[in-house]
This record gives C-alpha cells, sequence and structure tokens, in this order.
C-alpha cells in the first residue's frame, strides 16, 4: 500500500509565518520527518501487518505445520484493528480539512 500525498501550499499573502524559520523547515523536508514522516511509517507499519497476516492465512490454508490457528488469527485481528485506527485517522483529517475550508475569513 502505497500512499502519496500532495503538499498544498498557501499563498504567500495568507500564511502567517511565511519564511519565518526555513532552517527548521528544510531538516523536516530533507530527513522526512514531521506528520509527513510519520504517517508513512504508520501508513507503511500497518500495510505490513496486513501482508504477514494474509502471509499467515496462505500458510494456514496450505497446512503447514509450522503456523498456528492462534497466531494466525491474533495476526489478522492487528492488521484490523491497524486499518480501522488508520480509517479514524483519515476521517478525523477531513474533517479538520472541511472545517478550516468552512471557516469565516
Amino acid at each position: 500500500m502505497d500512499l502519496k500525498l500532495t503538499p498544498v501550499s498557501m499563498p504567500t499573502t495568507i500564511r502567517p509565518s511565511a519564511g519565518v524559520r526555513p532552517a527548521a523547515s528544510a531538516g523536516v523536508a530533507g530527513t522526512g520527518g514531521g506528520f509527513a514522516g510519520a504517517l508513512k511509517s504508520a501508513l507503511g507499519s500497518v500495510s505490513a501487518a496486513q501482508n504477514e497476516a494474509t502471509r499467515l492465512q496462505q500458510e494456514v490454508q496450505m497446512e503447514n505445520p509450522k503456523v498456528s490457528l492462534e497466531e494466525t488469527m491474533v495476526a489478522i485481528q492487528k492488521a484490523q484493528i491497524g486499518f480501522q485506527a488508520s480509517l479514524h485517522v483519515r476521517n478525523r483529517m477531513v474533517q479538520a480539512y472541511t472545517d478550516i475550508m468552512n471557516m469565516q475569513v
């Protein structure tokens, strides 16, 4: 699961802190830190959990004796919880964006 977000830039006349901290923003963009990096890392871990659950599920279906059904069910539940958490974060972000766009200037 590869999610690509494009940054939305505001005109410099509206942006309140345009050019105030160029060193801090350059450091964040260069290292992939900040909110975008944390979000990408979280989505990557959710994707990895889903892939692992799928792999374990296939192993159980092929009757691999080294993979237990309990381990597979726990992995599936972890992947499901992570996906639901991602959906809640996305819904909150969309709601916040909608609220900001509906603000009176």
